[in-house]
């Protein structure tokens, strides 16, 4: 029995509703049946049905207006008419009214299981539909910005206040800052969230395509326009826009979308119809673009369109109190995806994050992670230095002072820097060797020069 799936036969001859009955039962659907269109209406007034099979000529109470009250209380609800011959101009005019079908009878029970399975298959896409939206708005929910700092609060609480808005976001900062993760924050946190988000990668396209990107274009407008293509324009419509990396934009584009900014309408390439848009536009830039209005590679005015809400998104190296909590969110999220059963990281490897210069930001740091999951021994549960990138090993002294500094001798920076990457690696010789270029039985020979013991360059910490 398809449990989550009710019908409701509304049919005032009994013999006609037992067949129903029968071979809806049969087909192991759940279904309730009632003699007239009164008793429709109650049922749909007080129960849940996600398909109603209804009779259009009925005493009292006929099957439009259980059609027009199905549409009112239950509007998921797809609703079949059933009718004689000579009354299919009025299921014809149902169908216009929002009908999902019509049978007309005499019909037999394979035609009955056929426009019902129909019925089904859309039920399961309508509820299939939902769960994803609804993932995607889990999955770009706070939840999941990561940050606890008062730089990304500030952003959190900038973020609930702008998204239920119309108005035009600019998000700022460096490549892997989180820039479009916010984007989607927005939209899936705005009036907006039904409708379509659309990404356009400014970058990736060549001036001569973005153009036809952003409008479309009709047949013949250009050479090898073959087809009329719709852009991102209207693809995005009644939803978000997202022009990633805006400052690659050629000015000849920036010229039209300032229009679209301004006009709320656009025209295809080769059309001269007006299309009107109701498009959010959110835009992203790892550039300086007032420093590109002074170069007059940006339009200024275009500028003033877009900076309506600017949300700046710090570097990681200026948000290290998150690293904590970012590695965990990363580690549970390679973890479960490759079936690991990893619990966190050493002291020594949290040492080294927080010492990063982290250049590529938040997805530097996940890359980091993620390849360290990803290549981890099964019954490995705390991930080492040694699981990570030799690149991730800085050299400071306490407090974050540089440990080489003018003046010293080679001598001194040599030492120094062996028993640092030495403190690195947990007093592993080999992996220290490696690192340094140099072989074992040089390492071995320069600690012997310098009077090094293991117990002066490693000291076991606890793990956290």
């Amino acid at each position: 029995m398809l449990k989550d799936f009710r019908i409701l036969v509304v049919e005032d001859d009994s013999l006609m509703r037992e067949f129903l009955e029968e071979t809806l039962l049969r087909a192991k659907y759940e279904v309730e049946s009632v003699g007239s269109g009164p008793e429709g209406l109650s049922c749909i007034q007080n129960g849940s049905y996600d398909l109603i099979l209804t009779d259009i000529k009925m005493a009292e109470v006929g099957g439009m207006e259980i059609l027009v009250e199905a549409s009112r209380q239950l509007p998921d609800c797809k609703v079949i008419m059933m009718t004689a011959y000579g009354t299919i101009e009025n299921a014809v005019e149902a169908m216009k009214l929002g009908a999902f079908d019509y049978l007309t009878k005499p019909f037999s029970a394979d035609a009955i299981e056929v426009v019902v399975k129909r019925a089904w298959d859309y039920h399961s896409l309508l509820l299939e539909n939902r769960r994803l939206k609804s993932e995607l708005v889990d999955r770009y929910s706070f939840r999941n910005v990561i940050g606890k700092t008062p730089k990304m609060q500030e952003i959190f609480d900038l973020v609930t206040t702008v998204a239920p808005t119309k108005s035009t976001v600019l998000i700022t900062g460096g490549s892997g800052t989180g820039k479009e993760l916010i984007a989607k924050a927005i939209h899936y946190h705005s009036d907006r969230k039904e409708a379509p988000f659309v990404k356009v990668n400014c970058p990736a396209l060549p001036e001569t395509l973005i153009e036809s990107e952003l409008f479309g274009h009709t047949k013949g407008a250009f050479t090898g326009a073959n087809e009329n293509k719709t852009g991102r324009f209207e693809e995005a419509n009644s939803g978000t826009l997202l022009l990633d990396e805006i400052s690659e934009m050629s000015s000849g584009v920036q010229a039209k979308l300032l229009r679209v900014l301004q006009e709320k309408e656009f025209q295809r390439l080769g059309s001269g119809e007006t299309i009107p848009t109701d498009v959010r536009v959110v835009a992203t830039t790892n550039k300086d673009l007032r420093r590109a209005i002074k170069k007059g590679t940006f339009r200024e005015d275009l500028y003033y369109r877009l900076n309506v809400v600017r949300i700046h998104l710090p570097p990681l190296r200026e948000r290290r109190a998150d690293i904590p909590l970012l590695v965990n969110h990363f580690l549970e999220k390679y973890s479960s995806k490759n079936d690991k059963k990893i619990a966190g990281v050493s002291e020594t490897v949290l040492e080294a994050f927080y010492s990063y210069h982290w250049p590529g930001n938040v997805r530097e740091l996940e890359n980091f992670v993620e390849r360290a999951v990803v290549l981890s021994k099964e019954e490995k549960e705390l991930l080492e230095l040694e699981d990570f990138p030799p690149e991730l090993v800085t050299f400071r002294a306490e407090g974050g002072e540089e440990v080489v500094k003018p003046g010293q001798s080679l001598t001194e920076i040599e030492k120094v820097l062996i028993l640092k990457t030495l403190e690195a690696y947990r007093g592993n010789r080999s992996r220290t060797a490696r690192v340094l270029g140099i072989s074992t039985r040089t390492l071995r020979n320069k600690l012997a020069e310098y009077g090094l013991k293991k117990d002066s360059y490693y000291q076991p910490k606890l793990s956290i």
